[in-house]
């Protein structure tokens, strides 16, 4: 992950909304959910929840898809993993011990 990406990525997580929707939609797995059930379970209007999905998609930690005329919001896995890494590396020292993180299991050769 690129810097600009990743001041992108944590730009758009640090508002606490944004951060509630993205929390939701990783809780939801790879099936996402329906604007309109995002809406509900956070209590937000149609118009603030679309400025917000929008943001979280500008920073590329969402996507979505339409089913008929709904559109199915899920979390971008591949992109939260690599501001993860992105963070371990240049905020741990490329040691996540130095965080206090565990340490990545090696896979058997």
């Amino acid at each position: 992950m690129e810097t600009q990406d990743a001041v992108a990525a944590l730009a758009a997580l640090a508002q606490e909304t944004r951060l509630d929707i993205f929390r939701l939609l990783v809780q939801a797995g790879a099936t996402g959910l329906p604007a309109g059930k995002i809406a509900e379970q956070l209590g937000l209007p149609s118009a603030t929840l679309a400025f917000h999905l929008k943001e979280l998609k500008h920073a590329g930690l969402v996507t979505f898809t339409r089913q008929g005329r709904s559109l199915i919001y899920a979390a971008v896995y591949h992109r939260m993993t690599a501001l993860l890494g992105y963070l371990t590396e240049n905020c741990c020292e490329g040691n996540p011990a130095t965080c206090g993180l565990p340490a990545a299991r090696k896979e058997p050769a």
